[in-house]
């Protein structure tokens, strides 16, 4: 899987939220710093051509949608993530996140929680 740009993570959240869209349609869903018609629709192509979305054409329209997940995604970046900065340790991310105090001690208890309930 391909790493996306910012711009490009930015559409991918609107369209897996608006699920189908015209180029139009991500334009009005964009945050405050929109881009011009024109880039919004060159970012969409990129996405296209990596495999990301794919669309459905109505004559000189295009009608755009996900073909990869968002669990899909957020699956392969947590991994390269862990494994680009963390060495393919869970116990150094989760104590990155510690010390940067991102996580809190109650929330570490819920998640041993968690862990020991799937064991059972």
């Amino acid at each position: 899987m391909q790493k996306l740009t910012n711009k490009e993570e930015e559409v991918m959240h609107i369209l897996w939220k608006l699920e189908k869209a015209f180029v139009k349609d991500v334009l009005a869903e964009a945050p405050e710093d929109k881009p011009h018609y024109n880039t919004n629709s060159t970012i969409i192509r990129n996405l296209d051509e990596k495999g990301y979305v794919g669309h459905t054409a109505y004559g000189n329209t295009h009608q755009y949608y996900p073909i990869v997940s968002k669990e899909d995604y957020r699956t392969n970046f947590v991994s390269n993530t862990l494994e680009n900065y963390f060495n393919n340790s869970y116990k150094s991310m989760v104590s990155f996140f510690a010390k940067e105090e991102k996580i809190s001690a109650d929330e570490l208890r819920e998640i041993l929680d968690m862990i020991e309930k799937n064991k059972e």
